[in-house]
């Protein structure tokens, strides 16, 4: 099979690692991709936005089956128009990708399907949103209605707070169009868990559960990110818990959905939070988490190129049937690499080092996510640089093989933080 990746990030590198290691596979191309994936695919210098140029490169090169990694194609068509040329795509439609594209869609498909979340109201206004703002109860939680790379999301902690985001967001666009319109709601207090499932049109397959640190600082504290390290398991989830979650919100979105005339197909990704009165909904993604991939894949021991395949062909059921995905017992830990100053404006530039150390280690992976290679040097070119990720028996074990990975690695201003998975440890007490 000749398969192409879509983006340019360590999800997608990722991806590109596991599928060549799947017996199907003939050759590899990911566009635009990124400095680490080159030494495992040929990269194209073609946007992820740009759906016209990569329908007509699928076309040429005769893909068999395309993977889109991140959300703005998904929220751009880029499904449909793969659909409209006859090729095999893995990912949702447009519409379908409005779950993730459009919080307000999400918002008003769980009130109207009695699926768990936290209690919202829209705003286009800025007064109505400041009149709101003042009777409801601190902290209170202010997203941008659209797409803003996992930073639309501010738990502001006081009356004036909220007011300042509401007016970024409104008035002095520091979204965008995305902050058009905004949701302010109520405050979920709980432990947070990433549960991401595979759908066809009938057929649910979880992958392994797993949980992201948003924070850029330890201990959960400064501005939210697009996700500075993640673990999986989440010990959190048990088989009880992810029963519940399961026939709670999962099942009851992908039937809302059916019942609103939208089939989906491909990931699903609900953000939740594991609260004292059950699980909610905090946010859906419509692809596969970054940097929850990162520590969801090294543990798939099933051919996921084939699993992706089934579901882009609507024969998931094929999967189960044989029984379902297999996965390693071990713990894997993947802690980011950030450029100094990220999530806001940061240097690129600076010379990775380390790198061909961590190749020698057993059980490390290095996931490239703003990486671009000159020579056989690696150059930093984005926010999020590296995804560092060790495997362990237990995640006490896989927390210490990465980060005695990390200390071999270095950059000018590299930052990340030091309590990745901790969590896990306390849960285990």
């Amino acid at each position: 099979m000749k398969v192409l990746v879509v983006g340019s990030g360590g999800r997608e590198h990722a991806l590109v690692w596991k599928i060549a290691q799947s017996k199907s596979v003939e050759k590899i191309f990911c566009a635009p991709g990124n400095g680490g994936i080159s030494s495992l695919a040929r990269c194209i210098d073609i946007s992820a936005e740009d759906i016209p140029a990569l329908v007509a490169f699928a076309k040429k090169e005769k893909i068999d089956l395309t993977v889109v990694g991140p959300e703005a194609p998904l929220s751009c068509g880029i499904v449909d128009k793969f659909f409209e040329s006859k090729l095999k795509i893995f990912g949702p439609t447009k519409q379908a990708a409005q779950l993730e594209s459009s919080k307000i869609f999400a918002k008003q498909l769980m009130a109207k399907y009695k699926i768990p979340t936290a209690g919202f109201e829209v705003f286009s206004d800025l007064r109505k949103a400041n009149t709101y703002i003042e009777r409801i109860e601190q902290p209170c939680v202010v997203k941008a209605d659209g797409l803003a790379a996992g930073k639309g999301v501010v738990v502001a902690q006081s009356v004036e707070e909220a007011k300042a985001v509401a007016a970024a967001m409104l008035e002095a666009k520091a979204f965008g169009a995305a902050g058009n319109k905004i949701i302010i709601e109520e405050c979920l207090r709980g432990q947070e868990a990433s549960i991401i499932v595979l759908v066809d049109s009938q057929t649910i397959i979880p992958l392994a559960s797993s949980q992201d640190h948003k924070r850029v600082f330890d201990a959960d504290s400064g501005p939210n990110t697009g996700g500075m390290g993640a673990y999986s398991p989440a010990p959190i989830i048990d088989e009880d818990l992810f029963s519940q979650i399961r026939s709670t919100i999962i099942e009851p979105t992908v039937r809302g959905l059916r019942q609103e005339g939208v089939i989906y197909r491909g990931v699903l990704y609900a953000g939740v939070m594991i609260t004292d009165t059950g699980p909610k909904v905090l946010e859906f993604n419509v692809r596969l988490g970054d940097p929850e991939t990162q520590a969801i894949l090294p543990r798939l021991e099933s051919d996921f190129l084939e699993v992706m395949l089934d579901a882009a062909e609507n024969r998931l059921a094929k999967t189960l049937k044989t029984g379902g995905l297999k996965w390693d017992s071990r713990a894997c830990v993947c802690v980011v690499c950030a450029s100094r100053g990220y999530p806001g404006e940061y240097e690129k530039g600076k010379e990775i080092s380390g790198l061909n150390e961590l190749r020698e280690m057993k059980n490390v992976m290095a996931f490239h996510s703003g990486t671009k290679k000159q020579g056989e040097k690696y150059f930093t070119s984005g926010g999020r640089v590296l995804g560092i990720t060790g495997l362990g028996p237990t995640i006490k074990e896989a927390i210490d093989v990465t980060y005695s990975a990390v200390a071999k690695v270095g950059f000018e201003g590299m930052h990340y933080r030091t309590d990745i998975a901790k969590k896990a440890l306390q849960i285990f007490k």
